[in-house]
């Protein structure tokens, strides 16, 4: 450990004797049994993020696991809306009662506990943080097999508390095809490689619309570069998403969980394969 260390071993990337990767892992209630926690990260916002996060819950859930979803975009917050929940979540006075999809999925987002889910989130990164960790161990989230956390987007202060204080076993990195775009994924590939998190893989979201009419497969934003980022650092490139306007119709309307979700199965099957982490 070097004299000028601050202790705090995500900013570092020296690996001292005193570099414990479970160090600031935060405690959570003990009735609840957490077999995998999988974060869903991006390196800017707008890229769908929450849409695989979603999609990825409902086909883990359609296989028969018990599933959650943390909503760590404490400023973006968009998870309840997709799954048609509107009720708010309740608490006993010691932990919160996460909200319940129509198929079982559980979740907790800010938008569950604040008056009016319209109003902006003017908090400063240490209050963000904690709500984070609050979500980790102050809600009962009792058996689950999956937890998915949607991770807010970039490479800041939020992020560094999902990595710091809740044991992710892995983190699938969300993109889309723009050149600027697959530089900012390789800033993720690094976080996550800093604090030594494996990176399940790479899923490039928006990457082609169908034609209605002679079904090609057109590039709007241009060919992508993502496999070729998969390439340079060893990470398997999971899946192509093609733009579809029936998934905003369906998030717009709450019903995204009735959709049979087929085009994720690559990202199903690295996610069941990821080693769990022990906490």
């Amino acid at each position: 450990m070097s004299n000028s260390c601050n202790r705090d071993c995500a900013s570092c990337g020296e690996n001292c004797a005193q570099r414990d990767p479970n160090s600031f892992l935060a405690k959570t209630k003990d009735t609840n049994h957490i077999k995998k926690v999988i974060g869903i990260a991006s390196g800017k916002g707008g890229v769908g993020k929450s849409m695989v996060t979603s999609l990825l819950a409902i086909a883990l859930r359609n296989k028969g696991y018990n599933v959650a979803i943390l909503d760590a975009d404490i400023t973006g917050p968009s998870i309840p809306k997709t799954f048609g929940i509107k009720e708010k979540a309740m608490g006993d006075g010691i932990g919160i009662l996460p909200a319940v999809s129509k198929k079982g999925i559980k979740l907790m987002s800010l938008n569950l506990l604040v008056e009016n889910e319209n109003d902006p989130v003017a908090w400063r990164g240490p209050i963000i943080g904690n709500i984070i960790q609050q979500f980790w161990s102050d809600v009962y989230w009792n058996d689950v097999d999956y937890m998915l956390v949607d991770l807010p987007p970039g490479t800041a202060d939020a992020v560094l508390t999902v990595y710091q204080s809740i044991p992710l076993s892995g983190v699938v990195v969300v993109s889309t095809p723009q050149e600027l775009v697959g530089m900012i994924v390789e800033k993720s590939i690094k976080m996550a490689e800093m604090v030594n998190i494996p990176v399940v893989g790479l899923v490039e979201n928006m990457s082609y619309v169908v034609c209605p009419h002679c079904n090609e497969k057109i590039s709007v934003f241009g060919e992508s570069r993502l496999e070729e980022i998969a390439d340079a650092y060893g990470i398997p490139y999971l899946a192509q998403l093609p733009i579809d306007p029936n998934l905003a119709k369906e998030v717009d309307n709450g019903t995204l969980e009735e959709r049979n979700v087929t085009e994720l199965d690559n990202i199903v099957t690295a996610v069941e394969e990821c080693e769990a982490r022990v906490y």
